[in-house]
């Protein structure tokens, strides 16, 4: 009997030595004079994040969100961005979750948006609070059916028995959400993170990257470079 041939596993030291990093045709290094940018951090955001979409950036929405559970323990997790206006940039979950209890046991976060069809950067820092229960509702009933379904199916980051009761529960949960688009999900929550902290980092050819950092104070936004 002949023996079937086993797959070599893949060198993960020589994927990584052979990837570059904004190969031309891919990306887009384009010029950042920190002295044309704006007093406050929002309105570049606003500006960058739409330079992403229309560069074809596949989900600018989405960003890294990294907490500090009760225990002092740091997590990191991928979300998606709900807005940003002057309440502060806004993400949502179960409060059961486990960002939730750890945005409940410690208030504070960062953000981290990467597009790198731009070489670009935007990491954001600072305090979190939950929004009324309505606004929560009211925007979680503005996205999509499947959005609704994944909510209320719910139980998040609590231990799975195996995949078919998740397959159990999700069909209920479209189901209801098709039938009822304005069916309530109990401790799904809006939160709004208020910027303490704004970096933009451009990406540049020959590494000299420029990194613009806003600073909350009581005066209003400073702004500083940063060495890359």
């Amino acid at each position: 009997m002949a023996h079937e041939e086993t797959p070599a596993h893949p060198d993960l030291h020589a994927l990584l030595l052979s990837l570059r990093v904004w190969p031309p045709g891919a990306t887009e290094l384009r010029p950042f004079d920190p002295a044309t940018a704006p007093p406050s951090p929002l309105p570049l955001f606003t500006a960058w994040f739409a330079d992403a979409v229309r560069a074809g950036q596949p989900e600018p929405h989405t960003m890294s969100l990294a907490t500090t559970d009760e225990d002092g323990d740091p997590d990191v997790r991928i979300v998606m961005l709900h807005g940003a206006d002057a309440a502060g940039w806004s993400f949502a979950s179960h409060a059961t979750s486990r960002k939730g209890r750890a945005l409940d046991a410690h208030p504070y976060a960062a953000l981290a948006f990467y597009w790198p069809v731009l070489g670009r950067q935007v990491r954001v820092r600072g305090p979190v609070t939950a929004a009324p229960g309505e606004e929560g509702q009211a925007d979680l009933h503005a996205r999509s059916t499947g959005a609704l379904a994944a909510a209320l199916t719910g139980r998040q980051s609590e231990e799975l028995g195996s995949l078919e009761e998740l397959r159990e529960a999700s069909e209920g949960a479209w189901r209801q959400a098709r039938e009822n688009p304005a069916e309530p999900v109990p401790g799904w929550t809006l939160y709004h993170l208020r910027p303490e902290v704004v970096e933009f980092f451009q990406g540049d050819p020959d590494r000299r990257h420029v990194r613009l950092e806003y600073r909350r104070t009581e005066f209003g936004w400073e702004r500083q470079l940063l060495w890359p």
